[in-house]
């Protein structure tokens, strides 16, 4: 499973606004055989939603069906609130993409588009102090009746500016990401449907904040026993605060239809714990309502297995961004049946992070030892290529390949072992009987923790055999819910996992500076720092990508963490007329549009 950053759901982000990303890689459009290419005809015309019109977003109207839809994904949802760092994942983005509005939302394409079925608009209202203006739509409300307003606004304002701390000085939220909304230093509501918020510093990506991260503050408040939130400021009241955001932080997990409440098109109806969601159309939404009666998300952690239940009628759609080769072959197999495949280069990637806290990867030379022992390509070429064949090593933390600024920071790892031995070597390692390095009489042994996903075993099994002849120890730490329980806690001394974006590369910061919510490998360098403030707050784009270039450049001259490959995500349907997985909100991204073809 992949996790978001910020928004990076430990599935964020790309540099300032304008510099959107488009998909990229993709397949044929009628499953045959052979390797994936690039998108072309109804699979890339796919990525357009039918309700956006240049810059916005208005849901369209579609013939509405009484059908039941059901769709898989590689694991299940487990959060509503998406925004708390043990919840924040891309399978809860999954799921609450159709259920909780935001003030924009992505196509296909990843293009930034005003969500004109509950905004007005969202502008920049003054450049020096920064201020921008969100107007809602008169008469939007969550689907219990009580409008969505300000007081929402609110909510995630404090919840996620870092600024409420607990006893020992920490986030009392334990936000996913507090980028960008700790620089609002006023929210002010003129009314409940404006919304003006003064920043800080300048930041040229406040078109990613006030999004999947808006939760029902009048719930809180009637749960938390607070009569007015919008009245609570950092600097309120402290046992208050820590109330709420106990609240915040406990109360929102699972399904509970009394504290879940719908702003989107569809709302959630029922829920079976690591297993399914169900989604069905909410009576309250402020615009046209959905084409499906009815969505079951299931997660389905076997990609081979996605693609039998497809195969068998059980599902009818099948959304992977975990890429299986055995599972694409399998339902490329299916064009027969009516079904359609794709396949397209994700804005997520698979990384190694490596964790200072370990004793032995404090060690800078181990550190370096290990990245010089994976074989990068190898891992491409078995794993991911079957796939979409014009996958190769990523380079970079910051950027993406073919995206503007890419430097491939990495391009000295090639998986050498005999030069990764060399290393050990020269910072005082020695090497047992068996083989392995040792230092002091004790041997270096380092577990990398993921999850179940099959591929991920593969890669795991991949970089023991590639890293045996360097000396290095590689014990595999299989658990399936390391990301839920154990990766926000930094449990693991090599976390194999990835990072998806959205098109706002400022929220990376969160992961990469010292004491960053999602830094859960104790990195620290203060120049890193420096280049992510820079980067997050110049509105000139140049400066900003060439800052963004430079923490790139540092992190990786640090090995701190190697990225492997970009993922691209695969689906396959049937009976449906439009499908894409979108590569940040999965492919319920437009399923309010579906219509039932057969």
């Amino acid at each position: 499973m992949s996790i978001k950053k910020s928004t990076l759901s430990a599935f964020a982000a790309v540099v300032s606004t304008s510099l959107v990303l488009s998909a990229c890689g993709g397949s044929t459009d009628g499953g045959g055989g052979g390797n994936a290419t690039e998108p072309t005809g109804d699979i890339a015309a796919m990525a357009i939603a039918k309700g956006e019109s240049g810059d916005t977003y208005t849901s369209p109207e579609v013939a509405q069906s009484d059908a039941t839809f059901v769709v898989s994904t590689d694991n299940p949802y487990t959060a509503y609130n998406n925004a708390a760092a043990d919840a924040n994942n891309s399978y809860n983005t999954f799921a609450l993409t159709k259920v909780q509005s935001g003030t924009f939302v992505l196509d296909g394409n990843n293009k930034v588009l005003l969500n004109k079925d509950v905004m007005e608009s969202v502008e920049l209202t003054s450049k020096s102090p920064q201020v921008v203006t969100w107007k809602i739509k008169e008469g939007v409300t969550w689907s219990d009746g009580e409008p969505w307003d300000c007081d929402d606004f609110h909510l995630a304002w404090l919840s996620q500016s870092g600024g409420v701390k607990d006893a020992e000085g920490n986030d009392a939220f334990t936000a996913a990401s507090t980028t960008g909304t700790e620089l609002i230093t006023k929210l002010e509501c003129p009314k409940p449907t404006e919304i003006v918020t003064t920043f800080s510093e300048t930041y040229p990506d406040y078109k990613g904040l006030f999004n999947t991260d808006m939760l029902p503050a009048h719930i809180l408040e009637k749960g938390a026993g607070v009569e007015d939130i919008t009245k609570l400021t950092a600097a309120s009241d402290k046992a208050t605060l820590l109330k709420v955001a106990e609240w915040w932080k406990t109360k929102w997990n699972g399904f509970d239809a009394a504290l879940m409440p719908s702003s989107g098109p569809y709302m959630i109806t029922a829920f079976e714990q690591n297993n399914s969601v169900t989604l069905e159309r909410n009576p309250k939404w402020a615009g046209k309502p959905g084409g499906p009666a009815k969505i079951i998300l299931r997660g389905i952690s076997d990609q081979v297995a996605q693609a039998q239940a497809l195969e068998n009628g059980e599902t009818q759609v099948a959304s992977m961004a975990q890429p299986d080769a055995n599972a694409a072959e399998r339902l490329r197999g299916l064009s027969s049946q009516g079904v359609k495949f794709g396949a397209s280069n994700g804005l997520s990637f698979e990384h190694f992070d490596l964790n200072f806290k370990n004793k032995w990867l404090a060690d800078q030379a181990v550190r370096k030892a290990f990245m010089q022992c994976v074989n990068r390509d190898e891992l491409a070429e078995k794993l991911i290529r079957p796939v979409l064949d014009s996958a190769k090593p990523l380079g970079s933390l910051s950027f993406f390949q073919g995206e503007e600024g890419y430097v491939d920071n990495y391009a000295q790892y090639k998986g050498d072992a005999a030069e990764a031995k060399k290393t050990l070597e020269g910072a005082g390692y020695t090497f047992g009987a068996d083989g392995f390095a040792t230092k002091n009489g004790e041997k270096v042994s380092l577990k990398i923790s993921h999850t179940d996903i099959p591929r991920r075993k593969q890669t795991v099994q991949l970089v023991q055999s590639q890293c045996k002849n360097a000396g290095l120890e590689i014990v595999d730490d299989t658990d399936p819910n390391f990301l839920d329980t154990r990766v926000s806690q930094g449990d693991y001394d090599i976390a194999l996992f990835a990072w998806s974006a959205a098109p706002f590369k400022s929220t990376q910061k969160s992961i990469y500076v010292c004491d960053g919510g999602q830094n859960w490998s104790n990195y620290c360098n203060p120049k890193v720092d420096a280049a992510y403030k820079d980067a997050s707050t110049n509105l000139d784009e140049a400066a900003s990508r060439k800052a963004f270039a430079e923490a790139d450049k540092l992190m990786a001259e640090d090995n701190y963490s190697l990225p492997i490959y970009q993922l691209p995500n695969m689906w396959a349907f049937k009976g449906i007329d439009k499908v894409y997985f979108q590569s940040y909100n999965g492919a319920l991204w437009n399923a309010n549009e579906w219509v039932k073809t057969s």
